[in-house]
C-alpha cells in the first residue's frame, strides 16, 4: 500500500511563490500511476488542481492555476512537486496530494477525487493580500 505525506504549505503573501512536496512510502509508484494535486477550500469541493502521468509527459492543469503552476515527479525519490507562481486569494486551501495506483490510460486526464485511490494528509496554503 503507497502512503503519501505532503509538505511545503504556509503563509504567503499574494504574488509569492510556494512549492509543495509529496513523498510516497510503502510501493513505489508504477509507470501506470497518476499522482495528481488537489484542493479544497472552506465549504467548497475538492477541486483538481494538477495532475501528472508517472510514466511520460503528461501533464493535466485547472484552468484556474494554468500558466502559474507546474507539476512534476522524481522518480528516484519516489516524490513529486506542485510549483505555484504568483499566487492569488482564491488560491487559498488546504492542498492535497493523491495517487491513482491503479492502472491509467494515456489517453485519459484523470481530475476527479474518485479516481484516485490514496490521499495525504493534506497541507494548508494560507495567501495574504
Amino acid at each position: 500500500q503507497v502512503q503519501l505525506v505532503e509538505s511545503g504549505g504556509g503563509l504567503v503573501q499574494a504574488g509569492g511563490s510556494l512549492r509543495l512536496s509529496c513523498v510516497a512510502s510503502g510501493r513505489t509508484f508504477g509507470g501506470a500511476a497518476t499522482m495528481g494535486w488537489f484542493r479544497q477550500a472552506p465549504g467548497k469541493e475538492r477541486e483538481v488542481v494538477a495532475a501528472l502521468r508517472w510514466a511520460g509527459d503528461n501533464t493535466y492543469y485547472a484552468d484556474s492555476v494554468k500558466g502559474r503552476s507546474t507539476i512534476s515527479r522524481d522518480s528516484s525519490k519516489n516524490s513529486g512537486d506542485l510549483q505555484m507562481n504568483s499566487l492569488k486569494a482564491e488560491d487559498m486551501a488546504v492542498y492535497y496530494c493523491a495517487a491513482r495506483t491503479r492502472y491509467s490510460s494515456a489517453t485519459i486526464y484523470y481530475t476527479g477525487p474518485d479516481d484516485y485511490d490514496v490521499w495525504g494528509q493534506g497541507t494548508q496554503v494560507t495567501v495574504s493580500s
